[in-house]
C-alpha cells in the first residue's frame, strides 16, 4: 500500500478513537470540565500526565534540536525531566490537599485576594498562550507531511481537530483522550528508533544503540563527530555554547517552569486522594521516562541518517553530493510543505551541504567550487518525522510516526487550552465578575473561551519565534517567573502575603516579558539594529529561553521583601499554610 494511503489510514483511525472517546466521555458538569469529577485511577492520571507533558516539543522538536545542537541539547532532557520531580515533591500533593480546580483559585484563596487572582489567571493565559503556539507549529509540521500540503494548510486542519474533542470533552473527555494518545505515541517513537538502531548498529534497544559501534567497527557517536566536522561544523559530542551560567540558568528555567505549569498542575486535582497525586507523578515520570531516554538516540541517528543521504562520499569529491535529480522521494515529500528546501548555487546539479558559516571551511569549500550551503532550509521539526523515511522503513512505521505526532501536539494543546478556558470561565467569570453565573452557563464560557483561544495561538502559531522546543522553553521561563513562586511561597512561607505575592507576579513576568521581547527582536527602535538575538547582546550571555529563571529569582526577592514590610496575613491564612502541609487525608485542607 502506498505511504499517503497507509498515512491516511492510520490517523484516520486515530481520530475517529480520539473523538468518539470525546462524545463518550462528554462533560456534563462543571466538575466533570475542569478535573473530570477528580475519580481517575493514579495509574491512568500517570498516563494522560504524560501524553500532556511529551508535547509537539517532546516528539517533534526536542530529538530534532538534539540532532543539530548534540550535547547543547541535553539541557531540554534535564531541565524537563527534574522539573517534573520537583512537581511532583514540592506542589502536587499540597495543591490537591487543597482540593481547588485552578491554579489561580489556590492563588486568589491563599492570599486572601481577588486582584491575586486576576494576575494569576493574566500570568497563566500569557505562559499558555505562548505554549500552545509551540503545540500549533508542531500541529502544522505534523498535518502538513501527512497531508502533503503547506504548513498553514495542515495548521488550520489541526486546529479544526483541536476544536472538535478539547472543546467536547473538557477534563473528563481530554483525560481518556490522553491515554489513548501516550500510547499511540509512545509506540510511534519507540518502534522507529528500535529499527533504526538495528540498521546502524545490530542493537535493539536505542538506548544501548547510542553507545554502540556500527558495521565498521567504529562508534556510532565517534562516526557521527567525524562526518559533521569534515562539513565544516563542530563536533556532535561538544556544547554548542560554553558559557556554562546560561547552560545551568536555561536547564532550571526548565525545571522551574514545569513545576509551574498550570495544564500539568491541574491534573493532580483528577485524582480522589492526596496520596494518588504523588502516584500519579510516579508513574508519570515512569512513562515520561521511555521517550526521554530514547530521544538522545533519535537525534543522533536522524543526523547521521541525513548527512549521509547528502553527502554520499567522500567531502570535496566530484562524487561527495547528492545528485539534485536523483534526491529521493521523502525529500521531495517535505519540500511541498516548505520545512525543507535547497537551492543549486553553483549550477552543477549536486546538492553541497555544510557549514558556510565557518570561515576556513568555506575558504576550502570555494576552492572546490562550492558557493554556499545549499539546503537553504532544514527545519529542526520536521526531523523525527522524516528520520523514518530517511532510513526507508516500512510505510507503516512511517504512518504512525505521523500519528504519534499529531498524537503529542494534540494531547497538550487540549490541556493547555483547557486551562486557558477554566482560568477565563471559572476564575473570571465565576470567581470574580459574576459569581451568581450558572453551571450551564459557566460551562458554554468555558467552551467560547477555548474557542477564541484555539483562534488565537493557531493565528500566532503561523508565524511562531522559533522551532517547537524553543517556544515551549520561553513559556516556560514565564511560568517559571511568574506562578512558580507564588505557588513555593503560597505552600512554605506563611508570612507571605496579598501584596507581596502580587508584586512578585508582576515583578517576574514584566523583567522575563522585557528581556524576551527585547532580545528577541521583537521591538522596533528606528535607526538601531535589532538583531539582538545572539549570545553576544544577551545580558551576560543569559538566552531569552535560559531568562525565566533570573525572572524567578526577581519574583522571589520582591515577594519576600514586600511581604516582610507589610501587614502579615490573617491568622486563618496562616493556619491554612500550616494545615496544608500536615500529612492527613484528602479532605482536611478543602474545607478551609
Amino acid at each position: 500500500m502506498e505511504l499517503k494511503t497507509m498515512t491516511y489510514i492510520v490517523v484516520g483511525l486515530t481520530f475517529l478513537v480520539y473523538i468518539a472517546i470525546a462524545i463518550w466521555s462528554r462533560a456534563s458538569t462543571t466538575g466533570e470540565f475542569y478535573v473530570a469529577g477528580k475519580g481517575i485511577h493514579p495509574v491512568a492520571n500517570g498516563m494522560a500526565t504524560a501524553a500532556d507533558w511529551m508535547s509537539a516539543a517532546s516528539f517533534i522538536s526536542m530529538a530534532g534540536l538534539i540532532a543539530f545542537l548534540g550535547y547543547g541539547g541535553s539541557v531540554f532532557l534535564m531541565g524537563w525531566t527534574g522539573g517534573y520531580v520537583l512537581l511532583a515533591m514540592l506542589l502536587a500533593p499540597y495543591l490537591r490537599k487543597f482540593g481547588k480546580f485552578t491554579v489561580p483559585e489556590f492563588v486568589g484563596e491563599r492570599y486572601y485576594s481577588q486582584t491575586a487572582r486576576i494576575v494569576a489567571v493574566i500570568c497563566l493565559i500569557v505562559a499558555s498562550i505562548t505554549y500552545v503556539i509551540g503545540q500549533m507549529k508542531g500541529i502544522g509540521v505534523a498535518f502538513s507531511r501527512f497531508m502533503e500540503v503547506e504548513f498553514a494548510t495542515g495548521l488550520f486542519t489541526g486546529m479544526g481537530i483541536v476544536f472538535i474533542y478539547a472543546v467536547l470533552g473538557g477534563m473528563k473527555g481530554i483525560t481518556y483522550t490522553q491515554i489513548a494518545q501516550y500510547c499511540v505515541l509512545i509506540f510511534a517513537y519507540t518502534i522507529p528508533a528500535i529499527f533504526i538502531s538495528l540498521q546502524l548498529t545490530g542493537n535493539p534497544i536505542p538506548q544501548l544503540g547510542l553507545g554502540s559501534t556500527m558495521a565498521d567497527g567504529t562508534y556510532l557517536l565517534d562516526k557521527l563527530d567525524l562526518i559533521v566536522t569534515d562539513l565544516g561544523f563542530r563536533e556532535y559530542t561538544t556544547s554548542s555554547n560554553g558559557n556554562m551560567l546560561n547552560m545551568f540558568l536555561y536547564t532550571l528555567s526548565l525545571m522551574i517552569g514545569t513545576a509551574g505549569l498550570p495544564h500539568v498542575i491541574i491534573r493532580f486535582f483528577t485524582v480522589p486522594k492526596v496520596r494518588d497525586a504523588r502516584y500519579s507523578a510516579g508513574w508519570a515520570l515512569v512513562f515520561i521516562a521511555i521517550l526521554y531516554t530514547t530521544a538522545p538516540a533519535v537525534g543522533a541517528m536522524a543526523r547521521l541518517n541525513l548527512t549521509n543521504t547528502i553527502q554520499t562520499g567522500d567531502v570535496g569529491s566530484a562524487a561527495g553530493n547528492l545528485v539534485a535529480d536523483e534526491r529521493p522521494d521523502w525529500m521531495k515529500r517535505w519540500e511541498t510543505t516548505g520545512l525543507l528546501a535547497y537551492e543549486d548555487k553553483n549550477g552543477d546539479g549536486r546538492i553541497q551541504y555544510y557549514n558556510d558559516a565557518n570561515a576556513d571551511f568555506v575558504t576550502k569549500a570555494e576552492g572546490w567550487g562550492w558557493q554556499g550551503n545549499e539546503m537553504t532550509k532544514v527545519d529542526r521539526d520536521i526531523m523525527v518525522l522524516a528520520n523514518p523515511e530517511i532510513a526507508s522503513l516500512p510505510n507503516w512505521v512511517i504512518a504512525l510516526v505521523a500519528a504519534g505526532g499529531i498524537a503529542a501536539a494534540l494531547s497538550t494543546a487540549a490541556g493547555l487550552l483547557l486551562a486557558i478556558s477554566s482560568a477565563i470561565s471559572h476564575d473570571l467569570l465565576k470567581g470574580v465578575f459574576m459569581p451568581q453565573i450558572s453551571e450551564k452557563n459557566e460551562l458554554m464560557a468555558s467552551r467560547i473561551a477555548m474557542a477564541f483561544a484555539i483562534v488565537l495561538a493557531g493565528w500566532l502559531g503561523l508565524n511562531p519565534p522559533g522551532f517547537a522546543a524553543q517556544v515551549v522553553a520561553l513559556a516556560f521561563g514565564l511560568a517559571a517567573s511568574s506562578i512558580f513562586p507564588a505557588l513555593m511561597m503560597g505552600i512554605f512561607d506563611k508570612r507571605a502575603n496579598s501584596t507581596g505575592a502580587i508584586a512578585g507576579m508582576l515583578s517576574g513576568l514584566s523583567a522575563t516579558l522585557l528581556y524576551i521581547f527585547w532580545f528577541k527582536g521583537w521591538f522596533f527602535v528606528p535607526g538601531t539594529e535589532m538583531a539582538a538575538n545572539t549570545p553576544d547582546n544577551w545580558l551576560f550571555g543569559i538566552s531569552p529561553e535560559a531568562f525565566g529563571a533570573v525572572g524567578a529569582l526577581i519574583n522571589f526577592a520582591v515577594a519576600y521583601a514586600v511581604s516582610r514590610a507589610t501587614a502579615p496575613p490573617p491568622e486563618h491564612i496562616q493556619h491554612l499554610v500550616e494545615d496544608i502541609r500536615v500529612p492527613r487525608g484528602a479532605g482536611a485542607g478543602a474545607a478551609h
